[in-house]
């Protein structure tokens, strides 16, 4: 349902900053765990275990809940003690950034809660741990600001003009942001809850209104996406490598919008194909290299490693078997080294490759 259109949009990318630091105590952590094994194996005074998550879930989902969850940043351990009374547990202090869970309806424990504790950097596929309660978790937090956005021009449809005729604060429904290049093709989209709107004349003249959206949610483009999408705004972009001038930040969004690229031919195969690695000092290069390689600038042949499976097995792609003769492969190589998937038997990156798996002869150069 369209709810209107807008020239521009003033606002719409912001950082969302760091969450405040503080301190949990994670109480009775099995020693058997992924988690107290981590923290007991580093050798560093701080553990650092990252981003991560924390689910309070009933034992028995039947006739207890409801579950909620919790978003854990940049989590680092402080301290670790043995649990009094219980030498198979361990208690373990953590700095980190608390996000609560957005659930608005009950806000009630289980009768019988289970704490499962996720960490990417240590497993990603299941639990890390769990723990019998947390202390520090279940405070009240200050509201964060917000950052408003601001619809330059709008034409308002019937929606739109329903919603701003409701007395402050309304309470419409999250709608998407669809951003148009200059042939009016869709770019992405980005989801702004409609909770207080405000409108007045529009300072470009005419019968237009310009609509503020005081509280539209986090779910921003970084300030990184700008440069990206004025690039993009001509349209799906035809030479190659126009992505190495981004940082990380950059390349990110730039494989963002690669799903609305170009994906002929369909189950093309045989052939060879020439990646141009001179600028893969990255994940996200990587895959935006191959992209180009095999589809062209703007395409997409997956967003991660495991991804690459599914196009390299049919589908509106190029398929096996043909040859990828990778140039500059000592850059990647050395870029990469780093990055272990300890999920894949603990090899690199770099050395793991979907491809040669799935019948591609790859020759590095």
């Amino acid at each position: 349902m369209l709810w209107g259109r807008c020239a521009e949009v003033e606002g719409l990318f912001m950082d969302v900053p760091p969450l405040p630091r503080e301190v949990l105590t994670l109480r009775g952590c099995p020693r058997e765990s992924l988690l107290v094994q981590a923290v007991a194996a580093s050798a560093e005074p701080v553990r650092l275990l990252g981003d991560g998550m924390l689910s309070i879930e009933p034992v028995d989902p039947s006739n207890d809940g409801p579950a909620r969850f919790w978003d854990l940043e940049g989590t680092a351990v402080l301290a670790q003690w043995p649990t009094p009374g219980d030498p198979g547990r361990v208690d373990i202090v953590v700095g980190t950034g608390v996000r609560e869970d957005s659930y608005r309806g009950s806000k009630r424990l289980p009768a019988s809660p289970r704490f499962d504790l996720w960490f990417l950097s240590i497993r990603g596929d299941s639990p890390s741990g769990d723990c019998r309660s947390v202390d520090g978790l279940f405070i009240r937090r200050p509201r964060r600001p917000t950052q408003p956005v601001h619809l330059i021009g709008c034409e308002p449809a019937a929606p739109l003009q329903a919603l701003l005729c409701r007395p402050l604060p309304q309470e419409g429904d999250p709608v998407t942001l669809r951003r148009l290049d200059r042939h009016g093709r869709t770019m992405t989209g980005y989801h702004l809850d409609l909770d207080t709107v405000e409108a007045h004349p529009s300072v470009l003249g005419g019968a237009l209104i310009d609509v503020t959206i005081t509280d539209p949610g986090d779910e921003r483009p970084t300030l990184a996406a700008r440069p990206v999408w004025e690039i993009w705004s001509d349209g799906v972009p035809t030479r190659p490598n126009q992505w190495a001038q981004f940082d990380a930040d950059g390349r990110s969004e730039w494989l963002n919008l690669t799903h609305v690229g170009p994906y002929e031919p369909e189950g093309l195969s045989g052939g060879t194909y020439h990646l141009d690695g001179q600028h893969v000092t990255n994940r996200t290069g990587l895959l935006l290299s191959l992209g180009e390689a095999l589809l062209g600038p703007g395409a997409n042949y997956g967003r991660c490693l495991d991804l690459m499976a599914d196009p390299l097995c049919g589908g509106p792609s190029v398929v096996p078997p043909f040859t990828l003769v990778w140039h500059h492969a000592d850059i990647a190589r050395h870029a990469l080294a780093g990055h272990i998937l300890h999920h894949l038997g603990g090899r690199s990156y770099f050395e793991e490759t979907v491809l040669r798996k799935k019948g591609v002869t790859v020759m590095l150069q």
